[in-house]
């Protein structure tokens, strides 16, 4: 079965604790990352070279790697260099996402690409619009997510939760569609899924916990 094949049809868990929080240590990452797969998930997202070195012995399920760098001069933060693309490839990701938006960054999107093709991993396109997803699959990324829409100027305030057009339109245009962004609530998942995607990634709600105590502590408050 093919890494594809497994993801089909599943839930992929992004185990990103907050920066610097108290939960970011690769051993934490570790342990989300087996509860998640215990609760059912059939893939892990994992941030950060250690955090997915530590991961991937514990678990057998497909990992989407990324690297996220803050820049001083370019808001793109999902795999920006070459060089995060072939540390991700050495640590063992099956499949590296990296930004495919048109915005600058050090290395060209194109160049990420390649550099992660040419170590025969999949390449998923993290993507804000259609015409991201048409570049990124024309040039041989096998997965399109629709992770960026809303997070670009070009986007923002495009939709408050998931954008269910842009997962619609990918469907469209083949290949492996994975619904990620701002999905926080099963029924969201499940909408992901029938408005076509393949998988679906659900990161904050099942692994940042001071964001979902946050939600939880502002509706007391407001109750009270």
């Amino acid at each position: 079965m093919t890494v594809l094949q497994r993801l089909k049809g599943g839930l992929v868990a992004s185990c990103q604790p907050v920066d610097d929080g108290p939960m970011d240590r690769p051993e934490i990452v570790a342990a989300m990352a087996r509860a998640a797969v215990a609760g059912g998930a059939v893939g892990l997202r994992i941030e950060g070279v250690d955090n997915l070195r530590a991961v991937r012995p514990v678990v057998d399920v497909p990992i989407i790697g990324i690297v996220k760098t803050d820049l001083a001069d370019s808001p793109v933060r999902i795999t920006v260099t070459v060089e995060d693309a072939l540390a991700l490839a050495d640590a063992g990701a099956d499949i590296i996402a990296y930004d495919a938006t048109p915005r600058s960054r050090p290395s060209s999107r194109e160049d990420v690409l390649a550099a992660i093709l040419g170590r025969g991993r999949l390449a998923m396109a993290d993507c804000a619009t259609l015409e991201d997803g048409r570049v990124a699959l024309a040039a041989g990324a096998a997965v399109l997510g629709s992770t960026l829409s809303g997070y670009t100027a070009e986007t923002e305030g495009r939709h408050d939760g998931p954008d269910f057009e842009l997962i619609a339109a990918f469907r469209a245009l083949g290949g492996f569609v994975m619904a990620e962004g701002r999905i926080n609530t099963p029924d969201l998942a499940a909408r992901a899924m029938a408005a076509g995607a393949d998988a679906v990634t659900v990161g904050s709600a099942l692994t940042r916990l001071e964001h979902v105590t946050g939600w939880f502590a502002a509706a007391v408050r407001g109750a009270a």
